[in-house]
């Protein structure tokens, strides 16, 4: 039997992935409290007609039936139930918005939420996150991504080897991503910006990312850096962890940081990782 339990912060896309996982044929449970979880499973085994694929939801809403959700979920681990955890998130930002828009009450205030709200239901999960198997920020994501990125991730299920590896561009000026494990300063090159025939391109622009790699300190470095995480990913997988996130950054968000994430991003496909890769603030202005 495969076992997925989805979970996340409030307003990060569990609902959605909920309906991505039904039409994968998953037989899904919401808000189940952790200490039910083995006992439902043992009499799902009992039945002839036991799913073969079950998925469950679990949030801070279970948090008022659980002592812990991290430690529920270790109990259930050392139990010998072992689910591939799914941990969703996005930016404060973009989570405030989701719940004005969608005229939703957040469900520990009960209320429209405040990016205070978003931070401390944050880190009453950080340590859930940290047991997550995979990591998704779905900030920028839209319609079917999530659902594309989560099937995507459960067809590896069954290699134990996989790491996933989120690459993120961004722009300083709008802020630091704040989910990132590895954050990296591309403003050491020289800007397309203050060339008349690109400031208007972004990384994505073949003549964009002529630009920026035909320095030998940009290829220096991408070549530095892959090399210093092809040594690190085996230690985190040694520690048990299986994604990192991977930031870039220059001044705006929509040149060198791009170009670079791009570049990193096909080595790491290339050498056989399993890479996400977001342009977080290539259309803001």
């Amino acid at each position: 039997m495969e076992i997925v339990i989805i979970t996340g912060l409030s307003g990060a896309g569990k609902s959605q992935a909920v309906k991505g996982l039904e039409d994968q044929g998953y037989y899904c449970i919401d808000n189940m409290p952790l200490g039910m979880m083995k006992n439902f499973l043992e009499l799902a085994l009992k039945k002839e007609t036991s799913p073969e694929k079950i998925a469950f939801v679990v949030d801070v809403r279970g948090a008022k039936f659980e002592i812990n959700i991290s430690e529920g979920i270790r109990t259930l681990q050392s139990e010998g139930i072992s689910p591939k955890i799914i941990f969703l998130e996005a930016s404060s930002e973009i989570l405030v918005r989701r719940f004005s828009e969608s005229r939703r009450v957040h469900p520990v205030t009960g209320n429209s939420p405040t990016i205070s709200d978003i931070e401390n239901e944050r880190k009453i999960l950080r340590e859930v996150r940290d047991l997550a198997d995979f990591v998704i920020d779905t900030s920028n994501m839209k319609g079917n991504s999530l659902n594309r990125e989560i099937r995507n991730l459960l067809s590896k299920k069954n290699d134990e080897n996989v790491f996933v590896v989120n690459i993120t561009s961004f722009g300083y000026k709008h802020g630091l991503p704040l989910l990132s494990d590895v954050v990296m300063d591309m403003r050491f090159i020289p800007n397309p910006y203050y060339v008349k025939t690109l400031k208007h391109a972004t990384g994505n622009n073949k003549k964009v990312r002529q630009y920026v790699m035909k320095f030998s300190e940009t290829q220096d470095f991408i070549e530095e850096f892959t090399k210093m995480m092809n040594k690190m990913i085996p230690c985190y997988k040694r520690e048990g962890k299986y994604h990192i996130n991977i930031s870039f950054g220059c001044t705006g968000g929509q040149h060198r940081s791009v170009a670079v994430a791009n570049e990193v991003a096909e080595i790491f496909i290339r050498q056989g990782k399993q890479v996400t890769l977001n342009h977080r603030d290539i259309k803001k202005k």
